[in-house]
């Protein structure tokens, strides 16, 4: 039987670990600002390794010209995300994407984009996004309800966690007997799960 060469057998390692980190990569811009919300909401710093892979994903993941203003956000609230717990390496400006596509959306798009947006639902957050959701609380409200008649359980999480920071949301809407029935139903989700632990976070106090 012919042997392979010795640097043939090494290369696999090499080429592993760096797929690994590529994949790991991925994985935190997909979950956007929210990979680093535990430090986010209950004021615990990162780990060095968990803020250096978070600022790698940033770098190496931003949009693309032309992409989706939601694309657009999600990396501005990395970055914010960025500023807010490493203020000591912040770079570059910290300027707002566009929020025009938000005005005049009817309030199913609203809601929609909101949901994928969840992450931009902070406690004390000022940005364009969180003042559209401020000025349009029972648009929201209609928005979670739909979502739950329709068992759409990542859009009923994500704008139950917009209304736990918005005044004037009806009170009939019962948000949060409302939060535990989309848990119960779709918290096998784990954004979903994600979402409602936020929800309930938020209400409770945190991040103040």
């Amino acid at each position: 039987m012919r042997r392979r060469a010795p640097h043939a057998r090494a290369a696999a390692p090499a080429a592993a670990d760096g797929g690994a980190k590529d994949l790991t990569l991925a994985a935190v811009r997909v979950l956007g600002a929210d990979a680093l919300l535990p430090s986010t909401l209950l004021r615990v710093p990162p780990l060095p390794d968990e803020l250096a892979r978070f600022r790698q994903a940033v770098e190496a993941y931003p949009p693309a010209a032309g992409a989706a203003p939601t694309v657009a956000w999600s990396h501005w609230a990395m970055r914010r995300t960025l500023r807010r717990l490493d203020p000591g390496r912040a770079d570059g400006e910290d300027d707002e994407p566009d929020a025009g596509w938000l005005e005049g959306a009817t309030w199913p798009v609203l809601t929609h984009q909101l949901a994928v947006l969840a992450a931009l639902a902070l406690p004390g957050e000022d940005c364009a996004v969180a003042r559209a959701a401020a000025q349009r609380p029972v648009d929201v409200a209609r928005g979670f309800v739909r979502a739950v008649r329709r068992r759409d359980w990542r859009q009923a999480a994500g704008a139950g966690r917009w209304l736990t920071l918005l005044d004037g949301v009806p009170r009939t809407l019962g948000l949060e007997n409302g939060l535990d029935f989309v848990e119960l139903m779709g918290g096998q989700d784990p954004l979903v799960a994600l979402q409602v632990r936020a929800a309930r976070l938020t209400r409770a106090g945190a991040f103040v």
